[in-house]
């Protein structure tokens, strides 16, 4: 599990095959889960100047692989005992975005990304979303885009300083929209009531 929060911006040393490695002042573990872009991905091979880890051909062909070049956004899991900011982030990204516009409010700047009309309904007004593993708040949703604001300081932080139009970015949706669409889907009788959804919500 992750948070979102952004540990450090690294840099991709190479990608040969399914192996990517990657300059990292963060020192990792073999084995360690570590979110690349957002995505969840196991340590294979500690080496002295950061580490390498594995995507499978699955992994390559949903995410913005493009963007494992150069500078990326990295994450380690979540250790018992850490503070706890952000959002709940698992590492699992479920689509591709498309940068539509990029607007300079002056004090903030609004990000217009684009989706799949499938995953609109896992994108909540003034809820949680997560880009190349950056936590971040939907302002507003439309039938196949949404709309983020971020602040300068962010901006400056992220990868999203070096984002323009038509970028390609890994999207994680709200994990209890998914969740709670999945049950209600599946009931094979009864529908969930509302007090339902939140008693099953309150549980994670």
């Amino acid at each position: 599990m992750f948070t979102g929060l952004i540990r450090e911006v690294a840099t991709v040393k190479s990608f040969v095959g399914s192996t990517l490695t990657i300059k990292s002042k963060y020192k990792t573990n073999l084995g360690d889960s570590i979110a690349i872009n957002g995505a969840c991905l196991t340590v294979v091979k500690v080496n002295n100047d950061g580490f390498s880890v594995e995507l499978s051909p699955e992994s390559q062909k949903l995410l913005a692989i493009e963007n494992y070049k150069g500078e990326v956004h990295i994450e380690p899991a979540m250790k018992m005992g850490d503070r706890f900011e952000g959002h709940i982030v698992q590492g699992h990204i479920d689509t591709v975005g498309t940068l539509k516009e990029i607007k300079n409010n002056g004090n903030s700047y609004d990000i217009f990304i684009e989706v799949a009309q499938k995953f609109i309904p896992f994108i909540v007004p003034k809820g949680s979303i997560t880009i190349d593993g950056v936590s971040l708040t939907v302002n507003e949703v439309d039938t196949t885009s949404f709309r983020l604001t971020i602040i300068p300081h962010t901006m400056k932080e992220t990868l999203f300083k070096n984002y323009k139009k038509g970028t390609r970015v890994n999207v994680e949706t709200d994990m209890f929209a998914r969740y709670v669409d999945h049950i209600i889907n599946h009931q094979k009788s009864t529908s969930l009531s509302w007090d339902e959804i939140d008693a099953i919500s309150s549980t994670y």
